[in-house]
């Protein structure tokens, strides 16, 4: 697929969160049942409690690390607080899930208070099992630096889905 076509390109997700990459591992993300598709919406009471995360590779011994951060924290027009981590789990063996892994961080839902945000789901490669710790906020996460720190390399996949205040409308309000 042409980089200027790539969803994750057209989101911004790649120049905001990640540097380009190349996936090379399937990452099935699903809300009750319905799978996150790049860009697509969905609603806070659609993704209070966390998905299921499946996690394709060829090896059990292989394993991941799975991030899902908010990058328009606490608003798109002012992201102050990019990123705004969601959740880490690391050591989830590959051909299995997010269940299997370790959670660093617990799952917190996305409650977006003013415009439309972006959330990610972001899946590397592990070079081994590794002791991961906790940081010590989840505002101002970085991904990058992060997968620095814990020597992961490029992401190996990548998926984005928009949310917004369950009564936000996403355009403007008419003025009386």
């Amino acid at each position: 697929m042409p980089r200027g076509r790539d969803p994750l390109v057209v989101g911004r997700v790649v120049g905001d969160v990640l540097d380009p990459f190349t996936r090379s591992v399937t990452l099935k993300v699903t809300y009750n049942g319905k799978e996150v598709k790049n860009g697509c919406e969905f609603k806070p009471s659609e993704v209070a409690v966390q998905p299921r995360v499946e996690i394709g590779g060829d090896d059990l011994r292989t394993f991941y690390t799975l991030l899902m951060v908010d990058p328009d924290a606490p608003s798109p027009s002012d992201p102050n607080l990019r990123e705004y981590l969601h959740w880490i789990i690391t050591d989830i063996p590959g051909t299995t899930g997010a269940t299997f892994g370790q959670e660093i961080t617990c799952y917190e839902s996305p409650r977006p208070t003013m415009g439309i945000h972006r959330f990610v789901f972001v899946l590397f490669r592990q070079l081994g099992r590794q002791t991961v710790y906790t940081p010590g906020w989840r505002q101002n996460f970085n991904t990058k630096d992060f997968a620095e720190l814990y020597n992961l390399g490029s992401p190996v996949a990548a998926v984005f889905y928009n949310c917004q205040r369950e009564s936000g409308s996403g355009g403007r309000r008419a003025s009386s």
